[in-house]
């Protein structure tokens, strides 16, 4: 597996329109995308950067990913995510060489993508999401 490009960084916020505002008078950037994806139990904020996406993400249920992880870690950075290309590939590839994994195939993510991600216990303490265009 070889990356393509970093796809976005995700970082975990409570409120999503108070984040947005700060990236856009703050950075000056513009929020191009709000999506909620219900099976994930979050709601999604993307902003360009260059050729890279941030994307600000708020649970939608206290139980959901972002909501447990905001209770332990706070705000703040979340995943790093990379394009690849052959992501069913990639995974295989990754878990034979002694990675876990969180998801052992591809399921569907924001903007349509198709996602899986890395467990933080093998990608020191980073958790990584791969991403690839259906």
């Amino acid at each position: 597996m070889k990356p393509t490009h970093i796809e976005h960084i995700g970082i975990a916020v409570k409120n999503l329109d108070e984040a947005i505002k700060l990236y856009q008078t703050v950075y000056g950037l513009e929020c191009y995308a709000v999506e909620e994806i219900p099976d994930q139990k979050v709601k999604t904020a993307f902003f360009m950067v260059g050729q890279t996406k941030i994307e600000l993400l708020e649970s939608t249920d206290p139980e959901g990913p972002i909501g447990k992880y905001i209770e332990k870690k706070g705000e703040g950075i979340h995943h790093l995510a990379f394009a690849v290309n052959g992501l069913a590939g990639a995974l295989d590839e990754t878990a034979a060489k002694g990675v876990m994994l969180v998801d052992k195939a591809p399921r569907k993510g924001a903007e349509g993508l198709n996602i899986a991600f890395l467990h933080p216990k093998s990608t020191f303490g980073v958790l990584t999401e791969l991403c690839e265009k259906p």
